[in-house]
């Protein structure tokens, strides 16, 4: 993209109410100004640009001025380009008058409305400009639409036009996220990762001015690209913008030359104490950097301390300082540490960090100590440097396993099993040994996707090691939890069937924590919903109880990865709302925390729940989400994303992303297929009008989920193959099912395929309506729509009427959901299954020979076939075929 279209399309997004609230001014003719207040690229004049240009479409005549410190130094000169030709302004009290007059002089018969003087800066108008401008509002001949900047409202300009309750003030904010989430999808004409519009809020503070500087620096260089699914960041740098740079560095040189002492400083090491700065740099100084507001004074826990106001303060405060000045600036805070006895837990990675990076070296067992103390605060990053610096020599099995555990987290595999695999062979002892197994086949699983086979081979090796009752549950924990991540719920379960209902009666809280979490998600996807949501909220429950960083078993497990598996447990029991919201909640908890593998579960999850409501382009934006996050590492997350892009574009009617999808996803190495990944293709199958590969694809998916027990995948594809024309084929297997299962979603499966079997448009329009209150909106919609057509075919026109304004109020929530049952309407229960298939293919303007090749038939067969369809639905060519197919 080029960068100069994202300056030319910055849209002016979220303040709408601000701009009604200047229409009502507009109208109101005992109202005198409009003055609008807010710090340095908050959006200013952006809003009052808007505002003039609002006032012009009404009538208004609307003129525009600057007002700046050199033009104050002239009286009038900011607005004298605006004062009417011929006016004397020697008399003040004569000049005034005509002034008025002029600007109220209207053509005859023209409304009489006031001129709107845009005036950007009034708080560096010049005393006679204000004088005048006062005179001319409250003479009603003006409406002054104003910009001042925070903390200028005490000058006099300010003080003589913006008193009295005439004058509308309005204070504009910053930006909140869901404002520049919605900014940068027009921005960029595309959707954009929910991590990546949270780095973007962070770094701008939701400044506009910063935030659009930010976008064109991060497009130009390179660093935020599309992958044409979503708009993510590369980098872990943020680059700006040369205009950027220079209104930052604008804005600090009002710092007095003692307080760039103390920015330097909190640019290396922020937060730092108020108490180490007084003392440092004075009261006063710290005093007039907090008024100029280039610094924020906050309490955090039990100390007051100091951070630059904004993140963009310290890009540019480092970028300038020379290598000298960074030294002496890092160790002179070391020094200041030390002396002060570095007794918070914090200050051992602060020590190490500063000591890194001014001199290249520091003590190893120090680096080792803040490693594991940033590690547990999720800085990756910052964990690798530092156990990076270790001599290599010294990487004994400590130093292996927190490295190849920091790397797993951080998302890098490959290196992580190798450091793994090391810890492994120098295990001392159990304890070593199970806890180097246990991180490292966690590894292998989600971060390699490697067959069971061989993770197993990796458990097997430690059991021979292992002698204490403790380690022989441990192994057997991770084995349930191996299993569960290649689709074996059933044997999941098996594995660990005796597990205590509570954290308080386990011998081990961690090992309990893993165990009923695998617990929660294998028996989700086995149909017993409930049961899952159960298991999950005690999960959370233990949660508090199990601080990873004291236990030597497994990864740190960031409580959002219990709360995807509750968001699993409740979509499965058919709470989808619920689950959305859940899931939701934990994702933006996540939004600055380097939780790698946790996001992609729960992006995952929120993308399969928002797949079963029917909604495609949300559920395409989280699947491209863990794609994105997931290249080119993860062969768990990839495949299943892929299939979900594939499956939401077709449904879409974006063949092409849908076929790009498959083809990434069929070139991916090794990849373990689940059953249900096939929608993806089926789908696919769907929106080319080729019916019958998509039942058959999704029949040979739902018998392998048959046959490996793997029920929620099975329902989950007979309730489309119900969809598709073959409800008497599964209803049965579906009621099945659901009688083995508990909460609504398996019964609701069940009965739609029941009622489409039957015909029978009553049960349907009650199907529909349980299938709402699940979530389900597109079968619901689909339900529905059947049931209208029944109606109508058995002469109840009125319930047919009612029923098909349902269906579409149902299938407006689909965002653009196009299924056969939507898009064919009344044709769908008139026609064969063979024949929809032939209609649907023909409508897509596929010649006859193309379609008897496509389907395995002779040409006369298909042509046969066109001629019956053409009489059922009134038609004689495919141009009108197609205009019923949609």
């Amino acid at each position: 993209m080029d960068p100069r279209n994202v300056l030319r399309r910055w849209p002016l997004v979220g303040r709408e109410a601000q701009l009604s609230e200047f229409e009502e001014v507009l109208r109101d003719p005992r109202r005198a100004g409009f003055l609008v207040f807010g710090p340095a690229g908050v959006g200013k004049s952006r809003l009052a640009e808007e505002c003039a240009d609002l006032a012009a479409a009404a009538g208004h005549r609307v003129g525009r001025a600057l007002a700046t410190a050199a033009a104050a130094s002239v009286p009038l000169g900011a607005i004298a380009h605006l004062l009417p030709a011929g006016a004397d302004l020697s008399d003040p009290v004569a000049g005034f008058a005509e002034v008025a007059r002029l600007l109220s002089a209207r053509p005859a018969g023209t409304p009489r409305r006031r001129t709107v003087l845009l005036v950007d800066d009034v708080h560096l108008l010049d005393a006679t400009s204000a004088m005048l401008l006062r005179q001319l509002m409250d003479a009603g001949v003006v409406l002054l639409l104003g910009s001042v900047r925070s903390g200028e409202a005490d000058g006099e300009a300010v003080a003589a036009l913006g008193h009295g309750d005439a004058v509308h003030q309005l204070d504009l904010a910053a930006f909140g996220l869901p404002q520049v989430e919605t900014l940068l999808e027009q921005v960029l004409q595309g959707a954009v990762g929910h991590n990546t519009a949270g780095q973007l809020f962070t770094a701008s503070g939701g400044n506009p001015l910063y935030l659009r500087e930010l976008v064109v620096g991060a497009v130009t260089s390179g660093a935020l690209t599309s992958d044409g699914e979503i708009w993510a960041l590369g980098a872990e740098r943020l680059p700006g913008t040369r205009r950027l740079t220079d209104l930052i560095r604008a804005r600090l040189a009002v710092a007095p030359p003692a307080g760039r002492c103390v920015l330097d400083a909190l640019a290396l090491c922020e937060p730092l104490s108020l108490a180490r700065l007084t003392m440092e740099a004075g009261e006063d100084t710290l005093d007039r950097l907090e008024q100029s507001g280039l610094v924020v004074v906050a309490q955090e826990r039990r100390r007051t301390a100091v951070r630059l106001a904004h993140p963009l303060y310290g890009e540019v405060l480092r970028a300038d300082m020379t290598a000298l000045r960074r030294r002496e600036t890092l160790l002179r805070h070391v020094a200041l540490t030390e002396k002060s006895g570095a007794r918070r837990r914090e200050d051992a990675l602060h020590l190490a960090t500063h000591q890194l990076a001014a001199t290249g070296t520091a003590d190893p067992a120090l680096l080792v100590h803040a490693a594991v103390l940033a590690a547990h605060a999720r800085e990756y990053p910052r964990a690798l440097g530092l156990l990076r610096a270790v001599p290599r020599e010294q990487h004994g099995f400590a130093i292996r396993l927190l490295l190849g555990r920091t790397l797993y987290e951080a998302g890098d595999f490959r290196e992580a099993e190798e450091e793994l695999a090391a810890a492994d062979a120098l295990a001392a002892d159990e304890q070593e040994l199970l806890t180097a197994v246990l991180i490292r086949t966690q590894n292998l699983v989600w971060g390699l996707g490697a067959p069971y086979a061989q993770v197993l081979t990796v458990i097997d090796a430690a059991r021979d090691r292992v002698r204490s009752p403790l380690g022989i549950r441990a192994l057997a924990v991770n084995e349930a939890s191996t299993a569960f991540a290649v689709g074996e719920f059933a044997h999941s379960l098996a594995l660990y069937p005796d597990l205590e209902p509570d954290v308080a009666q386990a011998p081990d809280a961690r090992l309990w924590l893993m165990a009923a979490t695998a617990r929660s998600a294998a028996l989700a996807f086995l149909g017993r919903g409930e049961e899952a949501v159960d298991w999950a909220r005690r999960v959370l429950r233990a949660h508090p109880a199990t601080d990873a960083d004291t236990d030597a078993y497994a990864v740190a497990t960031h409580e959002a990865a219990h709360l995807s598996v509750l968001a699993l447990a409740l979509t499965e029991c058919g709470r989808l709302a619920e689950a959305r919201a859940v899931g939701e909640r934990a994702y933006a908890g996540l939004a600055d925390a380097g939780v790698y593998t946790e996001r992609r579960l729960l992006a995952f999850h929120l993308g399969r729940g928002a797949w079963l409501a029917g909604h495609p382009a949300r559920a395409r934006r989280w699947f491209a989400e863990v794609a994105r996050a997931s290249r080119p590492h993860t062969a768990v997350a990839l495949p299943m994303a892929l299939a979900g892009i594939a499956g939401c574009a077709a449904l879409q009617g974006d063949l092409d992303a849908a076929e790009a999808a498959l083809a990434e996803r069929d070139r991916l190495p090794g990849a373990t297929v689940m059953p249900e990944e096939q929608l993806g293709e089926a789908w696919l199958y769907v929106a080319r009008g080729e019916l019958t590969r998509a039942r058959a694809l999704l029949a040979q998916a739902a018998e392998e989920a048959r046959e490996r027990g793997q029920v929620s995948f099975e329902a989950v594809l007979l309730t489309d193959l119900a969809r598709l024309g073959q409800a008497r084929e599964v209803a049965d297997r579906l009621a099945e099912i659901a009688a083995g299962c508990n909460g609504p979603f398996a019964r609701a499966r069940a009965e739609l395929a029941g009622a489409l079997a039957a015909q029978d448009p009553d049960r349907l329009l009650a199907v529909a309506a349980d299938l709402e209150t699940i979530g389900a909106d597109l079968p619901a919609a689909e339900a529905a729509k059947a049931a209208a057509v029944l109606f109508r075919e058995s002469g109840r026109a009125r319930r047919a009427t009612a029923t098909a304004v349902r269906a579409e109020e149902l299938a407006a929530r689909c965002e653009g959901a196009r299924t056969p049952a939507l898009l064919v309407g009344e044709e769908a229960v008139r026609l064969t299954g063979r024949e929809q298939e032939i209609a649907l293919l023909a409508s897509r303007g596929m010649l006859s020979k193309d379609i008897a090749a496509r389907l395995t038939i002779s040409v006369r067969t298909v042509d046969n076939h066109l001629q019956r369809i053409y009489a059922k639905l009134g038609v004689t060519t495919r141009r009108e075929l197609a205009g019923r197919f949609g």
